[in-house]
């Protein structure tokens, strides 16, 4: 069985449940904590079938280790964000009851002049647990067909069809 390294817990649950919706046997994800982790991961899992999904930024640290790694650019937020549109983001987060919320963030002096998918990063970002909280949710509610290129390609990798 393939495993496949992201950085994060947001990652993980992203991945995992877009393979739930895809009907696919559910993989085995390891959030490694971070890119500079996946040397240490590569390391205690020698001899394991591995891949990667890392944002843009982060790229190089999973290529030093790994051969296959699929990258979100920026990152998965973003990607998952220009999938959706952010009038569909945005009724995901008015269906959690905190629209409101986001609103206040967008008001605040740092963040007017920002684009919506910055605000909308943040918000995520801002909260504790609010990443994973709603990279589940927007994995949820993005279209099948308007799965982002890295994770379609990621989770045909682990079907074996490469695309």
């Amino acid at each position: 069985m393939t495993i496949v390294l992201v950085e994060g817990d947001s990652d993980a649950v992203a991945v995992t449940a877009l393979a739930g919706r895809l009907g696919m046997p559910l993989p085995r994800v390891l959030a490694v904590g971070g890119s500079k982790g996946a040397r240490r991961a590569v390391g205690q899992l020698a001899g394991q079938r591995l891949v990667g999904m890392v944002d843009a930024a982060e790229r190089r640290d999973f290529e030093l280790v790994l051969d296959t790694v699929f990258v979100n650019d920026p990152d998965l937020e973003f990607e998952l964000i220009r999938a959706l549109g952010v009038d569909a983001v945005e009724a995901v987060i008015a269906e959690q009851g905190e629209l409101d919320s986001f609103r206040r963030l967008q008001g605040q002096p740092a963040q007017r002049g920002r684009a919506q998918e910055q605000q909308l990063a943040r918000f995520f970002g801002g909260r504790s647990g609010n990443k994973v909280r709603y990279a589940r949710l927007l994995a949820e509610a993005v279209p099948l067909d308007r799965i982002p290129a890295s994770l379609r390609a990621l989770l045909a990798e682990l079907t074996g069809e490469r695309s």
